[in-house]
């Protein structure tokens, strides 16, 4: 995989980071990373990161509002934003020839915000909006449920958006804080792949930011992960909105702080659940026909993710389903996995791998991703070789330590 990414790693003395790729496809995107997202912020303050992302694009000294926007689309280029639990960032794509005079301005918005008392009021109503709608979603409404659940404690369990009390008490000077506390050069990760010459993509992002001196950036609160269920844990409800019921069965287990296992159970995820020849969508789907759909995932976040096993299907099947689930993680518990089906995952992460990294901002956002969250790349750049040194004993292994069948979590949302 060595010659299919091959990216240049910058370290400013101000403490920034650049990565650059150049490559071979009529586009440059630049991706501005951030380590601070919900998972950083105080109980008061939840929320303050997703709505900071809303107000960076509200102008500067030198960008007047709207002044930003009108110049990405008339260059026919693209910009957006995303928060998370523990990273923002912040993307602009555009014509190779149009990025010397784009990307200058970018970074201007998200290091030099304004953040004007009359557009935080305007926009703390845009946040609301975006709250309430999240509210009376139910694919959100399932995501909370399932959040509170796996996590007692850890901050995971708090909505990215935060809530409308907080956000309705939140000052435009605690945002100026916020950002002079966490928008820090040493908290930055700039990756810009394209094609332009590497050199030049550097120096593009490098004039802008190297005087940027900052201050010290605040103290993470160290979190610890929490304790494996010691039983079954259950949160029963009813939502009518639902076509159908929904199940979610979920396992705390470990975070990037232990990349090796983390590796191991997103394969078994993938074994388990994911694709129409993996043993629960057989059985339940094709053959016993007790789901609509049904798929496993291993949620991957810092401190301590979450293994789970997710169906919509019949309010009537929910027990069956929660048995048939847990039959299936027993056989490989006992029995292992064949080396066909590790080899099925083998190629397929191989191949989604290659797919995934076509485009610049794919690559950006893997590089970004990765460094932003590890400070360093060493894991992104040779994913597929790591998935192949996983043996069916590792698996088996793993499932036996951390998916017990006698205690997790279980989210059931009724549509009846």
């Amino acid at each position: 995989m060595a010659q299919l990414l091959n990216p240049t790693v910058k370290h400013l003395p101000n403490g920034l980071t650049i990565i650059a790729e150049s490559i071979p496809i009529e586009a440059v995107n630049l991706n501005i990373w951030l380590n601070i997202g919900s998972a950083l912020e105080s109980d008061e303050i939840n929320g303050m990161a997703h709505f900071l992302e809303h107000m960076i694009f509200k102008g500067t000294e030198k960008l007047p509002k709207g002044e930003f926007e009108r110049l990405v689309e008339g260059k026919g280029a693209i910009t957006n934003a995303a928060t998370s639990q523990e990273y923002t960032h912040y993307y602009i794509t555009t014509a190779p020839a149009d990025f010397a005079d784009l990307a200058p301005w970018q970074l201007e918005l998200v290091f030099n915000p304004l953040f004007p008392d009359a557009e935080f009021q305007k926009e703390r109503l845009v946040v609301l909006e975006e709250i309430r709608r999240s509210q009376d979603n139910p694919g959100r409404r399932l995501s909370s449920k399932v959040m509170e659940t796996s996590f007692e404690r850890l901050p995971y369990r708090r909505p990215v958006l935060g809530s409308l009390e907080v956000i309705e008490s939140l000052s435009s000077q605690q945002m100026r804080e916020f950002h002079q506390s966490w928008y820090q050069p040493s908290s930055v990760t700039a990756v810009v792949v394209g094609n332009l010459p590497q050199e030049q993509l550097i120096e593009s992002v490098e004039k802008n930011v190297v005087n940027w001196t900052g201050s010290v950036l605040s103290p993470k609160q160290e979190l610890e992960p929490e304790l494996p269920f010691s039983e079954i844990v259950r949160s029963d409800s009813i939502d009518k909105a639902l076509v159908q019921s929904r199940l979610v069965m979920m396992w705390r287990v470990p975070g990037l702080n232990d990349l090796k296992t983390g590796d191991i159970l997103d394969v078994l995820a993938a074994i388990l659940g994911q694709g129409k020849t993996s043993p629960l969508y057989r059985r339940l789907r094709e053959q016993q026909r007790l789901v609509s759909q049904i798929g496993a995932n291993n949620l991957t976040q810092m401190v301590q993710s979450s293994f789970y096993v997710s169906a919509q299907l019949e309010v009537e099947n929910l027990n069956k389903v929660e048995s048939a689930i847990i039959e299936e993680i027993q056989k490989i518990q006992e029995d292992g996995v064949s080396e066909s089906e590790l080899e099925r995952i083998r190629t397929q992460v191989t191949n989604r791998y290659i797919f995934n990294s076509e485009k610049p901002g794919d690559r950006a956002n893997l590089y970004g991703y990765y460094y932003c969250q590890m400070g360093d790349l060493t894991h992104a750049l040779n994913y597929p070789d790591i998935i192949r040194t996983i043996s069916r004993e590792d698996i088996q292994k793993v499932a036996r330590d951390y998916l017990n069948t006698s205690a997790y979590g279980i989210v059931s949302i009724r549509d009846i």
